[in-house]
């Protein structure tokens, strides 16, 4: 999982505004005086830290630490909004099991208006200086055919908001697609103009690194401190996907990731099991509301759970279990993608798709260790076979456990065609080389985002 200066950058600011805005709000509730009179210890420090803690983690639920979110103004002061009301709520409830460190109501809420305030001010200023260069490293990129073409392809704002490229040098051999205005001479001493014009990193991307590959130069680069990358590594970390178009199998073979210890292993199947039974616990209420409301749309006699056949670990085949959502009779012969507004999604079917309650008897197959919390959606066999043929590596995704939810719900809209199911695998390497404990906290309280706003539902 690839961390962009920019954002934690953001983070901090936010979370040292947060706390200034307890020490306001406290100053402004006693009229200046002291503000150690605030809590029963006479200390504010942990209950400002506290409340900045659960802001930084609500502004993350709700997607704002995310580099693809493209809500408008209105709707990112929507969400700070409501991450600022979710860190009082979450805030006061610890307040309540820790006395000492608690405050009143009416600090609580001048806390709330003030965090809203220097978070929605911040967040404006950081979207107007983040499109500057201040943050963003200067790329080289040598090579100018075929495979440099994926980064002139590159349009969305949140994949190029980490870098500016300064500018193409055609490698030997390169049918050149850049732009002529962006290319470059080939200089004398390519260590030398990379230091004369202070370029961060050098990308590779040379069409055929068997004639002229400057091995002498890219050296000098690499221990004065430039980075050198090769481009599936510049792309995956700068789109979170893997580029199966500029792909190789020595990348995934000589490269890093793709692995996971057995200690990494077990911390995951206790959070797994642990996470379930809390889970099942808490959404109790919601799972009997739903078997109720199938219930009565469908009459006593109507299954409440669909049972369906998937793909999982290392190929190996189990039944899923969600609540139904569809016609009983939904589908007769052959397996059919879901499309939107599908006709066979009955009422409530359409309000637990949009909620996420129908998969929550999936936490069974988690507990029976047929899946994880988090991972690749597990696919029916008859797609699977299917895509196995025309997409390279869609194999390399039964390699871990499909999961509840997983990086690719997040990244990218729920897939109905061949063309969703290769997107989607990009993203789902992704995971695969670069998962751990923290990605996939990291994704659980992203996936707060796709519940609450409805994304990607179908």
């Amino acid at each position: 999982m690839h961390v962009k200066l920019p954002i934690v950058l953001l983070a901090l600011i936010e979370a040292s505004l947060l706390v200034f805005a307890t020490y306001l709000a406290t100053s402004l509730y006693f009229d200046g005086r002291a503000t150690g009179a605030a809590t029963a210890s006479g200390r504010l420090l942990p209950t400002a830290l506290l409340f900045a803690f659960f802001g930084v983690v609500s502004l993350f639920a709700v997607g704002l630490y995310s580099t693809r979110q493209r809500s408008t103004t209105a709707g990112i002061m929507l969400r700070i909004v409501a991450a600022d009301a979710s860190a009082v709520g979450l805030s006061a409830l610890i307040y309540y099991f820790l006395p000492d460190i608690a405050v009143g109501r009416g600090v609580l809420a001048l806390m709330a208006m003030i965090g809203a305030v220097t978070l929605g001010t911040a967040r404006l200023i950081f979207e107007r200086v983040v499109d500057e260069s201040v943050f963003k490293r200067r790329v080289l990129v040598y090579g100018a055919g075929k495979r440099a073409a994926s980064l002139l392809e590159l349009r969305r704002r949140s994949d190029m908001r980490g870098f500016k490229i300064v500018a193409f040098i055609a490698a030997e051999g390169d049918q050149v697609t850049a732009a002529a205005e962006r290319l470059t001479t080939r200089p004398s001493d390519l260590f030398l103009w990379a230091v004369e014009n202070q370029v961060d990193e050098v990308v590779v991307a040379m069409d055929d690194r068997r004639r002229g590959f400057p091995m002498h130069e890219f050296l000098e680069c690499r221990l004065a401190g430039i980075d050198v990358l090769e481009l599936p590594t510049f792309l995956e970390r700068e789109t979170g996907k893997v580029r199966l178009d500029v792909l190789s199998p020595s990348w995934i073979i000589f490269g890093g990731g793709f692995r996971a210890s057995p200690l990494q292993r077990a911390l995951e199947r206790g959070f797994d099991i642990l996470a379930s039974l809390g889970l099942l616990v808490g959404t109790l209420p919601f799972m009997l509301l739903a078997v109720l409301a199938i219930r009565i749309e469908d009459g006593l006699k109507a299954p409440v759970l669909y049972r369906q056949r998937r793909v999982g670990h290392h190929g190996e085949h189990f039944d899923v279990l969600k609540f139904r959502s569809m016609t009983v009779d939904a589908e007769q012969g052959e397996a059919l993608w879901a499309v939107k507004d599908d006709p066979r999604v009955t009422k409530v079917g359409n309000v637990i798709r949009k909620t996420r309650i129908d998969e929550l008897p999936q936490l069974l197959n988690v507990l029976r260790g047929e899946m994880s919390f988090v991972g690749p959606r597990p696919e029916r066999p008859e797609f699977v076979e299917r895509l196995e043929q025309k997409i390279p590596y869609y194999r390399e995704r039964h390699t871990v456990k499909p999961g509840i939810t997983g990086w690719a719900q997040l990244c990218y809209p729920y897939g109905s065609s061949e063309k969703d199911a290769l997107e989607k695998l990009q993203y789902d390497l992704y995971y695969v080389k670069n998962r751990s404990l923290i990605f996939d906290l990291a994704i659980l309280v992203q996936t707060v985002e796709v519940v609450l706003w409805g994304k990607g539902a179908r």
